[in-house]
């Protein structure tokens, strides 16, 4: 299988691209740089063999681009729920023009299967139940709402020929060289390592559906593998019923993974985004896909990272592994232009 993978070079790409290699894959990779200037670590084998990769705008993708391919995976978003507010019209044109665009170019040269990577984020402000894909989604953000539109138009789009599968990712966490320490876990993570105490801003009651990257890459290879009529049109929330907590036990997990460090609570926070969501659907009908990872699992494994590339804070506070503040850094030094295009 030939897949075309976009944002190949971000935090779940540099996972995903030698996950498929190793499973026989061939890959064609775009991204558009972003986020280059961040690369954690390198002493991964599985680094040694990496995809060519377009340097390209998903905005300016060619039906050339696709030639030859039998399946795309779309990971290349403005992501994160900050980085969306920050330009609004900007995220549309990227997020949800931008997805739906590939989308028909992929349909025109012939693709069969298209892996839509959403977000659990579509669920919002819940009301405290597991949520499964049958719930009503209750976006807070443009990032989120993105997401629904997206899903809504690729659905319009499903027909025999044309199989798009939407993956409902929980929030992601665990070790990728393309690292990010905007995402709950990893920050927590980075803060019990580099200051050797947790001080929340908020009361941490927020709930939380949280998954490692890997496993959000087997639902990806399991998407891909799969039979058409498993897939075509389906949602599937990604992740595991055990690892719905609240932000202050992901941040008690984590001071246990990191010994000597002090978790310290804030005042209740105006943000309303809360949300346990079921999982069940993904492990009953996507054939072969597992979780293999806790969120205790991710801790332990950063602690080791961690201690191994003998990481200083200066690295966590670089701004290229921070979403925001690398798109700003661009601005500012007019890298990119008001619509996030290279200058």
């Amino acid at each position: 299988m030939r897949v075309f993978v976009t944002g190949v070079n971000g935090y779940i790409g540099a996972v995903l691209a030698p996950y498929l290699l190793e499973r026989d894959m061939t890959l064609v990779g775009l991204d558009t740089g972003y986020y280059r200037d961040g690369w954690l670590y390198s002493d991964d084998k599985r680094l040694a063999v990496t995809p060519l990769t377009l340097n390209k705008d998903l905005r300016a993708v060619e039906p050339k681009d696709l030639a030859g391919c039998d399946a795309v995976v779309h990971l290349a978003e403005l992501s994160n729920d900050p980085l969306g507010q920050n330009n609004p019209a900007v995220t549309h044109k990227i997020n949800h023009e931008g997805s739906v665009g590939l989308a028909r170019l992929a349909r025109g040269a012939g693709i069969r299967r298209f892996v839509y990577t959403s977000s659990c984020s579509v669920y919002g402000a819940g009301s405290g139940e597991f949520l499964d894909e049958d719930a009503p989604v209750n976006p807070q953000t443009t990032y989120a709402r993105c997401k629904v539109l997206v899903e809504r138009d690729l659905t319009a789009m499903t027909a025999a020929d044309f199989a798009p599968v939407f993956l409902r990712n929980a929030t992601a966490f665990g070790p990728s060289p393309r690292m990010r320490f905007d995402i709950v876990i990893n920050d927590l993570c980075a803060l019990a390592w580099t200051a050797q105490k947790i001080a929340m801003t908020s009361d941490g009651s927020p709930w939380r559906p949280v998954v490692h990257v890997e496993d959000i890459c087997e639902a990806i290879y399991r998407s891909l593998v799969a039979p058409e009529d498993a897939v075509r049109g389906k949602v599937f929330n990604v992740g595991q019923n055990s690892e719905n907590y609240r932000v202050r036990e992901l941040a008690q997990i984590v001071a246990e993974e990191f010994p000597g460090c002090a978790v310290t609570m804030g005042s209740a926070s105006p943000d309303n985004r809360s949300y346990r969501v079921s999982f069940g659907r993904i492990h009953r009908e996507l054939p072969g896909f597992k979780c293999r990872y806790t969120a205790r699992d991710g801790a332990r494994q950063f602690h080791e990272l961690f201690e191994r590339i003998k990481m200083p804070r200066e690295t966590y506070e670089f701004r290229a592994f921070t979403r925001l503040r690398q798109l700003n850094y661009l601005l500012a030094t007019g890298q990119i232009n008001d619509e996030f295009f290279w200058r």
